[in-house]
This record gives structure tokens, C-alpha cells and sequence, in this order.
């Protein structure tokens, strides 16, 4: 039957329980579902008297039927089963498979090019792949070529289906760095309210660490700063990781991710997104879903003068969306170097300048006459003094009053109470052979586009990263300056702030952080990052930073490993044979989804001539798709069970971790 004539049986079937039509005897979507999720015995025994149905929605295990719920709801949505009149809801905002993404419970497991099969050979046509695929029409496989590319499997999981995955992992290969070397880990340090204050970095999946860190951290992050991948189809910039998502999993990989990290965010914590034009509309849409409360700014950000060459424009420019708690001063002031500040006379001009119009702001201020230099402010004048003229020099010391050119009484900008405060900015000067006092503020806002040499991800990016770290193979992280301003503008004032990436690429902000404390600040950081070059560039980096220094440290750790580890394993196989060895140890060893029929795969799926013809990583992701989702990392609540072959060191450390 084809899906249209399926849809219309399954709505005359559901209408024949009048507790699903609506007055005008038309079917109600919502009490369908309402039902549903309560699995109502009625609405069961209906869908199971229809042999399409029960085909459709119900799987048989052994000698039992389990109700495909999630396959029922979601066949519901997609064929519009309800009396619409439109295929849209009466909603606002960004969808992913029809689904608007903020009712959405789906989430985007794995990072990409984690799970990626990196091809290997060529095709006897330069640069094709040759692959099988089933065309349902002629039940055959069929032969295809391809431009090569990477593949990766990235796995969405219903929120319905989740019940280990939030949990606190374990922690193993812990170990501390300081400026003399790597050391051997006691404990975590901890301030008088019990929170860590040690720097961190992190191996492991990120959606996971954040969920491991919401215990220990939750409502304590002051600034959380990301580099996500920026879903341009091709190569990253900042990465080297398959960086071609498909909009709607890139949007829902983001969405769960910034889910939890709100919660880490303290009352006044700051989001900040890096970001390219491919999904900067789509992540300001998605911002404002999820931060209905705060203020959302973007910042463009000159990366690269050079210019990326497109079809009809060169790219020099990527954003920055700042999301801020509402009606709160956040950002701090803007530092003007010397030579780009601008000066303005002291003397006030123009209406509402006189000296009659704030008798307090009319005051002598005293320059030496030799050096410029501002000595001192003088008293207020009285009503009945009028000086007779600007400047009065005696003794080497200049006495100016505020007195235009025109002879007339004048006020400063500032009140005598108030200007020994702003001292530092100003100046005495000579001008057409007059003495004028100037204002020079070497502070202010900061503006929606920063342009600056210092950004240069070439110069100031991969120069720097590649003198800390010579082997390294990222081909354009993010210039230092570039995010070490992003940072300084929320925490410049907060010499304790602890700054979460959780996208930690090569460890620029971990850099950036140490270079705020040199103002004496003690600021923190929290890197998560899951590739395996999180040791051999982002830590050796840090590391190599903070023996630069000559101060510092932070604790390396990684999530252990379960399921992953088997997954690892799968990707790893060069072969068919190689995948058949390894099934023995995927059943012994490893989780494997409830639903597997490991025999019937072993001793018949496998032997099938098609399936042998499928490519090597269609095998592959076939034999991920067995493993248990939920089983990827090992819990903290199970790290003692022996199976997962956790040290004791590293249950001693885990439980100091979650302070247990």
C-alpha cells in the first residue's frame, strides 16, 4: 500500500473512535498524540485490528508486540493527520523535518568527523567512488560513481529514548600540568564554597561533558565562548573535522548543546557564538528561541583581509553574537590605544556652556610650564573673580581657566568634585600660541564591526599556534586577539571569572584567558573537546603557555570510554572480514541496542551477496547502528563495576570530581 492510501486508512480507522474527531467530525492530532504517549488500550487494539497498522507501528520481540510510539507521532506530523487547513502550524520559527525545532525532542548525539570513515585508494576514475545503493523500484543494487568525500555517521536519538545518557560520567588518564611539568593528580583544588578552581581540560563528547559539568558547575560559568562548526559544506576554517552538516542536525546539534550550557550560565553569564554567513541568520533565530530574555548583538569581526574568493564577493568577515542578560550593563569599556585616541577641548562650547550655566565647573587648573604637566586643580572661583585672561604663568606654573578665544567665561566639561577622577585623560597643551587643556578618553563603547591587524587568523592565528606547537595541523585557527577582545569585554573587570569552550579546537581560548591574567586576574577555564588531537595540540599548546609564563596549570582528563571505544573499533576495521572478527567482541564486551538479533545478522545478514556488495562504510555504519547509545561513555553511578576497567585511581578522582 503506498503511503497515500495508507494515510487515508489510517484516518478512517482512527475515526471510527469518536474520541478522536472534533465537532465538525474531523480528527484531533493533539488527543491522537495525548493518547499515544499514554499508550491507551483503545487506541492499541484499533491500530492492531488494521494488518497495515500493526505492520507499520508495532514490532514483534519474541512473542511480544511493542507499540512504535515515536514511529506513530511522527507519521502523524509528517502526513498532517488532523483537520488543518494548512500544512504550517500557527507558529513562528525554525524547523527540522517539519518539526519546529523548539518543540523538538530529538538530539544529535555524535560529533562528525569522530565517527568518520576517511576513504582510502582511488576509483579507476580520478577522484570517483564507486558505491552500491538499492533502488526499491527494480529491487536490485545498483552500481553509482561519486566525487569522493567523507562520510560520518551521526546519529539522532528521540528524547524519549534517553534514560542513561544526561548522567555524570567517569573520568579516567587524569593528570595535572604546571609550568614544570606534567604531575601526578591527589585531588582537585576547591575554594571556601566547594567549587573547583582548577583550570580544566576535557576529552570526550561534548554534549556529555556538559552534562558531567552541570553538577559541579551549574549556575557558576560567567562567560561561555564558542567556535562551533560552522556548516559550510566543505573544509573548515577552525577545524579539522568534517564541518558538512545538513542544516536541520547542524540546528539541532547546536540547540541541545546550548540547552544545557544555560544552565551552567550564572545570573549574569554571557553567550558568545562564533560564527560565518552559512548559519548566522539560522543561529540568530535559534538564539532568540532560546534566550527569549536576553539581549542578542552581532558583531562583525574582520578575520581575514585577504579574502575567501567566492562567486561574486571575497569573504574578509565572520560574526560574533553576543547574547546578554536584559537590561544589564555587560560589556565593558572599549581600551583606545594612544595614538588612535581622539581629543577634544576641556572647555565646554556651544549652549548651556557659560560659566553662569554651572558655577562649579569654573575653576583655575594649574600646568607645569616646562614639562605640561597637569599639577593640580584649583578652588572654585568666586562669583565676583573674573581672570583677565586664559592662561596666567608665574613661577613656572600655568594657571588656565576655561576663556575662549572670544574673551568669554566659559565652563569645564567636568565639575571640580568630579575631574580629579578623569586626571589621567587629559592634557595641556600649546595651540596657536594659546594654552588649552584637552580630553582624551582612552576608553569607550565598543562598536558592531572590529577591524584590526591583530584578528589576522594567518598572522595571529596559525603563526602562533604552529610556534607553541610545530607539528600542528590546523590550517586557520582563530587569531588569539580575536577572542582574547571577545572575552575582554565581558570579564575585564572580573579577575575571577571561569570561562567555558566547550568546541576547544586548538585551545585558543585557554590562551586567551591566561593572557587576561596578566593583569593579576585568576580567571579560569574549561575546555571540552572530543577529537584525539585534544592532547597533542590543544593541551601541549596550553602547556606550552603556561611554561612560557612560568606560572599556571590546569587538569587533563577524558570521559571514559564504552560504547565509543567500540565504536572506534568499527571505523578502524579495513574489511568485511575485519568487521566479522570484530562481532564476537561487540557482543562480549559491549552494549548492543535491545532490539539486535545478533544471530540472525551473524549467521545470515552479513553472508547476503548484497549486503557484501554494499561499500565498506554503509557496513560500517551498519555495525554502529547495533551499538547502544545510551552505553557510549561509562557512568559515574557504575565506574566501580570491573567490566569497565576503571583504576582505582580513577574512581578515587571521579568521586573527588563530584565531590562524593
Amino acid at each position: 500500500m503506498n503511503n497515500t492510501k495508507f494515510k487515508t486508512a489510517l484516518e478512517n480507522l482512527l475515526k471510527t473512535d469518536e474520541r478522536l474527531i472534533d465537532e465538525q467530525k474531523e480528527l484531533n492530532l493533539s488527543i491522537i498524540k495525548e493518547l499515544a504517549n499514554k499508550t491507551d488500550e483503545k487506541l492499541i487494539e484499533l491500530l492492531l485490528s488494521n494488518a497495515e497498522t500493526k505492520s507499520k507501528f508495532f514490532l514483534q520481540l519474541k512473542n511480544a508486540l511493542v507499540f512504535k510510539q515515536n514511529d506513530f507521532k511522527f507519521f502523524l506530523d509528517e502526513n498532517r493527520i488532523d483537520n488543518s487547513y494548512t500544512a504550517y502550524e500557527n507558529k513562528i520559527g525554525l524547523s527540522s523535518n517539519n518539526r519546529l525545532l523548539k518543540d523538538s525532542g530529538d538530539v544529535v548525539l555524535n560529533f562528525p568527523y569522530k565517527d568518520c570513515v576517511l576513504e582510502g585508494g582511488q576509483s579507476t576514475e580520478e577522484g570517483m567512488d564507486e558505491y552500491f545503493e538499492f533502488d526499491e523500484t527494480n529491487a536490485a543494487y545498483e552500481l553509482h560513481k561519486a566525487q569522493r568525500k567523507e562520510i560520518f555517521f551521526n546519529e539522532i536519538i528521540a528524547k524519549d529514548e534517553i534514560d542513561r545518557l544526561e548522567e555524570p560520567k567517569a573520568f579516567t588518564n587524569i593528570k595535572r600540568y604546571t609550568a614544570k611539568g606534567e604531575e601526578k593528580l591527589k585531588a582537585f583544588t576547591r575554594d571556601t564554597n566547594g567549587t573547583i578552581t582548577d583550570n580544566l581540560i576535557i576529552k570526550g563528547n561534548n554534549l556529555l561533558a556538559l552534562h558531567s559539568l552541570k553538577e559541579e558547575f551549574g549556575g557558576k560559568i560567567k562567560l561561555i565562548y564558542i567556535d562551533p562548526p560552522y556548516n559550510k559544506g566543505g573544509k573548515g576554517d577552525t577545524f579539522i573535522y568534517n564541518n558538512n552538516f545538513k542544516r536541520s542536525s547542524w540546528l539541532t546539534f547546536i540547540k541541545n548543546r546550548l540547552e544545557v550550557s544555560k544552565e551552567l550560565l550564572t545570573d549574569d553569564g554571557v553567550l558568545i557564538v562564533a560564527i560565518d554567513k552559512n548559519e548566522q541568520i539560522y543561529l540568530g533565530v535559534l538564539l532568540d528561541e532560546l534566550f527569549k530574555n536576553h539581549e542578542k548583538h552581532c558583531v562583525t569581526i574582520v578575520h581575514n583581509p585577504r579574502g575567501v574568493q567566492g562567486t561574486n564577493f571575497s569573504y574578509t568577515h565572520e560574526y560574533a553574537f553576543f547574547v546578554l542578560p536584559i537590561n544589564k550593563k555587560s560589556v565593558s569599556d572599549r581600551v583606545i590605544q594612544e595614538n588612535e585616541i581622539e581629543w577634544s577641548n576641556l572647555r565646554n562650547w556651544g549652549s548651556e556652556s557659560e560659566r553662569s550655566d554651572a558655577k562649579n565647573c569654573f575653576y583655575p587648573i594649574i600646568v607645569d610650564e616646562k614639562t605640561s604637566e597637569i599639577l593640580e586643580f584649583g578652588d572654585v572661583c568666586e562669583d565676583n573673580f573674573h581672570p583677565k585672561s586664559r592662561a596666567i604663568i608665574k613661577n613656572g606654573r600655568v594657571t588656565i581657566y576655561p576663556i575662549d578665544g572670544k574673551g568669554i567665561e566659559r565652563k569645564w566639561r567636568y565639575a571640580k568634585q568630579s575631574v580629579e577622577e578623569i586626571k589621567h585623560l587629559l592634557r595641556a597643551r600649546i595651540k596657536s600660541n594659546e594654552w588649552d587643556i584637552e580630553l582624551g578618553k582612552d576608553f569607550g563603547q565598543y562598536k558592531t564591526v572590529w577591524i584590526d591587524p591583530r584578528y589576522d587568523s594567518n598572522d595571529y592565528g596559525t603563526n602562533i599556534v604552529k610556534e607553541l606547537v610545530p607539528d600542528c595541523k590546523f590550517s586557520f585557527p582563530k587569531s588569539l586577539w580575536n577572542v582574547y577582545d571577545c572575552l575582554h569585554t565581558i570579564i575585564s573587570k572580573d579577575k575571577e571569572a571561569i570561562v567555558l569552550d566547550f568546541h576547544a579546537g586548538s585551545g585558543t581560548t585557554a590562551h586567551a584567558v591566561l593572557e587576561l591574567n596578566k593583569d593579576g586576574g585568576n580567571r579560569k577555564f574549561i575546555l571540552v573537546e572530543q577529537m584525539d588531537y585534544v592532547e597533542d595540540v590543544t593541551a601541549k599548546r596550553v602547556h606550552q603557555v603556561i611554561k612560557n609564563n612560568k606560572d599556571g596549570s590546569f587538569i587533563y582528563l577524558e570521559i571514559k570510554k564504552c560504547n565509543q571505544e567500540a565504536k572506534e573499533k568499527i571505523v578502524a576495521c579495513k574489511s568485511l572480514k575485519e568487521l566479522e572478527k570484530l562481532l564476537n567482541e561487540l557482543s562480549e564486551k559491549y552494549f548492543l541496542h535491545y532490539n539486535v538479533k545478533l544471530a540472525a545478522f551473524k549467521d545470515k545478514i552479513i553472508k547476503e551477496e548484497n549486503f557484501k556488495k554494499l561499500p565498506l562504510q554503509k557496513q560500517q555504519e551498519m555495525f554502529c547502528k547495533m551499538l547502544d547509545l545510551n552505553q557510549l561513555y561509562v557512568n559515574a553511578s557504575e565506574m566501580e563495576d570491573k567490566k569497565f576497567g576503571l583504576t582505582k585511581e580513577d574512581i578515587v578522582l571521579t568521586k573527588n570530581f563530584y565531590n562524593l
